[in-house]
């Protein structure tokens, strides 16, 4: 039976004797020698991680200006630090954005733009007190400026993560990256084999006080991350580290395309071999490790799934939905969480990085729950108004016009033989194509491409999407997309006035 301590590992690190082998390396190493042999062995096997982790950000202290100012907002770069803690500190995350760029820059960009040394413009104002008279401030500052600049990250490391498709008609924008239509792809994030909680599944060495590689530095754990839920195969870290200390080959910002901006962020854990069940963990191969393939163009906390899939299938290229081949890509890089784990893997063999145990455990059994809503959301079937109108594509525009004259309504689905949702049609589309005498075929002057939304979906989702497409009604389809009813901006005025208590 093989027994040690981290303790003795310590030693080993220190004599220089100490063997090491990356996460990918010891699945290898336990087919061929077997639990005991491996276990034996190895000392420390080393994880890696580098994906795009939202919830990431960084504290930092400006130090006092003369005279003082107690920061009631702070602007860096244009983009809005938390300042409800201190006179001169400030938290700033990754995902929040520029006031004057939008989406394609943010915190992820400011704090990559730190740590390359670039200057940031510094703006604050104040309320103004006796002993912090101050109100306004301007400067610029670079990462050498400020006293601390401490990442402190509330959520990182997923043990797993959900992929992710879109069963709709149309494109959308996620967090899991642009969704083609149809299934056309299904993306995916995590390293799979290399992936730090999925080597040590029961937490055993993993936990408060662990020292980590954090971004290209050390770091460490705080504690079990926001919305930890092991129960369901999903643990997340909160993690520490020293912003100064990092390096840009493990800490890049970026920006997903009408979603909003991330950082990619390397995280890397060694687990220490105390004994042969640690051997048998981190033995856990792209095949061993399961994730779900979920319809992210249902726009609610619980999706419909496809199908369960391994990282083993999703890194081959492809998997099958529905009888249908669907090209997979990753959001995660496995080549520099490979680069995460072999740097681990040196810092421990050249003495430079020693192990701490937990200083208590991580718990195994929390299940992340979902927000208490005192307040019921309205859903679109809540409002809609369900007794519409509909004309047929192949009619005269003429015979729409009559239609809409007859039964009061601006705005009218196009249906066809099967009375499924083709086209719209609006008082205003009948006018232009009178005035310009195209009146033979409705289907010439129609909407085609319909934004529409479901009966379950909330009224928020409803309210978007007429200001995103600058429209006044939404036709409402079920799944054969037939037409239950239709949300007009005169629904949603009568929801307001309602709330309002009008």
């Amino acid at each position: 039976m093989v027994l040690r301590t981290i303790e003795e590992i310590n030693q080993k690190i220190r004599e220089g004797s100490v063997n090491v082998v990356t996460a990918e390396e010891m699945t290898t190493l336990v087919q061929e020698l077997g639990v005991r042999e491996a276990a034996r062995q190895v000392d420390v096997v080393t994880t890696g991680t580098f994906g795009a982790m939202c919830s990431t950000g960084v504290f930092l202290n400006f130090g006092h200006s003369d005279p003082p100012i107690k920061m009631q907002r702070v602007f860096m770069n244009d983009v809005e630090a938390y300042t409800g803690i201190a006179a001169v500190d400030a938290y700033l995350g990754a995902t929040q954005l520029s006031e004057s760029r939008g989406m394609e820059y943010g915190g992820s960009h400011v704090i990559e733009d730190l740590l390359a040394g670039k200057e940031v413009t510094l703006k604050a104002t104040a309320y103004g007190t006796d002993c912090y008279p101050r109100k306004q401030i301007e400067t610029r500052i670079t990462l050498d400026d400020v006293n601390q600049a401490t990442m402190v990250n509330p959520r990182n490391g997923y043990q797993r993560y959900n992929a992710a498709t879109n069963g709709s008609p149309k494109p959308i924008y996620t967090y899991m990256g642009t969704l083609l239509p149809n299934n056309g792809n299904v993306t995916y994030s995590g390293a799979g084999v290399l992936s730090p909680l999925s080597n040590d599944p029961e937490y055993r060495t993993v936990g408060p006080g662990t020292r980590i590689f954090l971004g290209g530095a050390p770091g460490y754990i705080v504690s079990e991350g926001t919305q930890h839920s092991p129960t369901g195969g999903f643990g997340t870290l909160m993690v520490t580290g020293d912003l100064k200390k990092m390096s840009r080959d493990y800490l890049r910002a970026a920006s997903f395309y009408r979603y909003g901006t991330t950082m990619f962020l390397g995280l890397g854990i060694p687990i220490p071999i105390l004994d042969e069940d640690m051997a048998r963990f981190t033995a856990v191969s792209d095949a061993d490790i399961t994730t779900t393939i979920y319809d992210y163009s249902v726009p609610r906390r619980s999706r419909p799934a496809f199908r369960d899939v391994t990282y083993e299938q999703l890194k081959s290229g492809s998997v099958e939905i529905n009888g249908k081949d669907v090209k997979t890509s990753s959001l995660s890089s496995f080549y520099n969480a490979r680069k995460v784990a072999f740097e681990l893997k040196a810092w421990i063999k050249e003495g430079k990085f020693f192990l701490n145990g937990p200083a208590e455990t991580i718990s195994r059994t929390t299940i992340a729950r979902p927000m208490k809503e005192t307040v019921a959301l309205p859903l679109v079937k809540d409002i809609m108004v369900r007794k519409v109108a509909t004309t047929r594509a192949g009619v005269s525009v003429d015979d729409a016009a009559r239609t809409i004259i007859k039964d009061r309504f601006n705005h009218l689905p196009v249906v066809d033989d099967e009375k499924r949702l083709v086209g719209i049609i609006t008082a205003w589309d009948v006018s232009k194509a009178v005035a310009l005498s195209k009146r033979d075929r409705l289907d010439l002057v129609m909407t085609k491409n319909v934004i529409t939304v479901g009966p379950d979906d909330p009224v928020d989702l409803a309210v978007r999407l007429l200001e995103k497409h600058n429209i006044s009604a939404l036709p409402v389809i079920d799944h054969d997309r037939k037409v239950l009813g239709i949300v007009t901006a005169e629904c949603l005025s009568k929801l307001l006035a309602r709330g309002s208590g009008q």
